[in-house]
């Protein structure tokens, strides 16, 4: 696959020149491809155009969700001297592929300052989309994801399960729900060239903002989601290269999930 190729393919799916997309990649869909991932990045940001905006959920490599699994002295070591988050260093998680971590370290990419939730963006509404990431309610109203809704932008998955569809903790995080879940904790940020800890509060996105355990589904409920609201005519298919694909239109899909979570789990409480 060229990036001639990729681009034409991704301009025929649908995406938007001009607007903002956050993507999902799994580069072994796709086939081979001349540049690898390097060439992906070129392919998204020339199907956008000059006035486009290339997203990508980056989070952190090291921030810490299942520590209690440990070995103790894995534990006692990390606890001696947790690693600090720098947006400007700090790592993509891996298991997100490896079109994050290309994203973040493109020339001119901006980074949202939240250890958790953080997004990389490249192009010309980049900072706009990741300035002010706040600490509390990372994925909610003020969020990197809500200005992606509310610029009308697109989620593509190039290749990528429908349950890795980030912007669904969006809809998890603006949903009323008594039974949510939420986790709070401390993480030490890089700051003005000191190191301070600051305390987070978010969804849990880990274990699941809601019982959807309860619901006896037959695969990961983000894909339970995804697949109605394509059965509901928002979002479409096709093929990027080997790779099939799904392009969803971010605002739709946001208030879809929300409403398949609501009627689920109640409008009571938050």
């Amino acid at each position: 696959m060229t990036c001639s190729r990729l681009t034409e393919d991704l301009r025929q799916l649908g995406l938007q020149a001009g607007g903002i997309t956050m993507v999902h990649t799994r580069m072994s869909a796709i086939g081979w491809v001349v540049g690898s991932s390097e060439t992906v990045v070129r392919a998204l940001l020339e199907a956008l155009g000059p006035a486009g905006t290339l997203v990508a959920y980056a989070s952190w490599e090291e921030h810490v969700y299942h520590a209690a699994e440990w070995p103790q002295a894995h534990r006692e070591a990390y606890l001696e001297e947790p690693p600090a988050f720098d947006p400007a260093t700090g790592e993509s998680v891996r298991d997100h592929g490896r079109i994050p971590e290309r994203v973040r370290t493109w020339p001119g990419a901006e980074r949202s300052a939240h250890p958790e939730a953080s997004v990389v963006a490249v192009g010309v509404r980049a900072k706009w989309v990741t300035d002010g990431h706040p600490r509390e309610d990372g994925y909610g109203p003020n969020s990197p994801f809500a200005r992606l809704v509310e610029a009308r932008g697109q989620v593509l998955l190039l290749g990528a399960p429908l349950e890795t569809t980030t912007l669904l903790h969006h809809a998890e995080a603006l949903a009323r729900g008594a039974r949510k879940r939420r986790v709070t904790f401390r993480i030490p940020m890089v700051e003005q060239g000191g190191v301070a800890e600051r305390t987070f509060t978010d969804i849990d996105t880990s274990a699941g903002a809601f019982p959807y355990d309860e619901l006896d589904l037959d695969e990961d409920p983000f894909a339970v989601i995804a697949r109605a609201a394509l059965a509901a005519g928002i979002g479409v298919r096709g093929h990027v290269g080997q790779a099939e694909c799904h392009l969803f239109p971010a605002a739709e899909l946001t208030a879809f999930a929300r409403s398949w979570i609501e009627s689920r789990f109640g409008t009571g409480g938050e």
